[in-house]
Parts: C-alpha cells; structure tokens; sequence
C-alpha cells in the first residue's frame, strides 16, 4: 500500500503561481512513473505531468512553458510549480504512483484561479 498526500492547493488570481506537493509513504526511487492528473466539474480526469523511473518528464499541452514537475527523493516528494495559472486551470489536482505495489491516488487538491 502507498499513501500519497498533497499539499499546496488554493485559490489564486490568474497569471498568479502555486506550488503543489506530493508526498509518498515509500521511496519513490521504486516507482515506475509519478504523476499529476487533474479533474475540473463535469470534465474527465486528464494527465497534467508525468516523470518515469528514467526521469524524463512529459507534459500536457496546455501546461507546457507554465508547470513544471520535479522530484527530491531523499523527502520522496514530487512537486508541480505552477505559473502564469488561467482560469481554466481550476480544477482538483491528484498526484498518482504507478509501482511493483499498484497504482495509487492521493485525495486531491483542490486549486482555484479566478479571472
């Protein structure tokens, strides 16, 4: 079993920036992949960044240029540095771990940004 806790959601003016985190219960080292998904209402779930066990990093389209994903295993924490925040960016952001273990999700959080 893997708990994952964010952290670092709110409500921000738009062109504003966030940070979220995302804490692991285990090494993420093991992980195959970590990743950020986001979920607006009424919308379908849709990956924001994804880092693999290579440690490439992919984006979605529309985040590009703006978020940025990182790591620091010794605290096994992922993080999503989120500038330049549009509207469309309010949603509830979930981190996920894909390992040996499962999959996993963390409760979400959730980010505002008003107009």
């Amino acid at each position: 079993q893997v708990q994952l806790v964010e952290s670092g959601g709110g409500l921000v003016q738009a062109g504003g920036s966030l940070r979220l985190s995302c804490a692991a219960s285990g090494s993420i080292l093991s992980f195959n992949a970590m990743g950020w998904f986001r979920q607006a209402p009424g919308k379908q779930r849709e990956l924001v960044a994804i880092i693999i066990s290579g440690g490439s990093t992919t984006y979605a389209d529309s985040v590009k240029g703006r978020f940025t994903m990182s790591r620091d295993n010794a605290k096994n924490t992922v993080y999503l540095q989120m500038n330049s925040l549009k509207p469309d960016d309010t949603a509830v952001y979930y981190c996920h771990s894909a390992s040996r273990l499962g999959s996993f999700w963390g409760q979400g959080t959730q980010v505002t940004v008003s107009s």
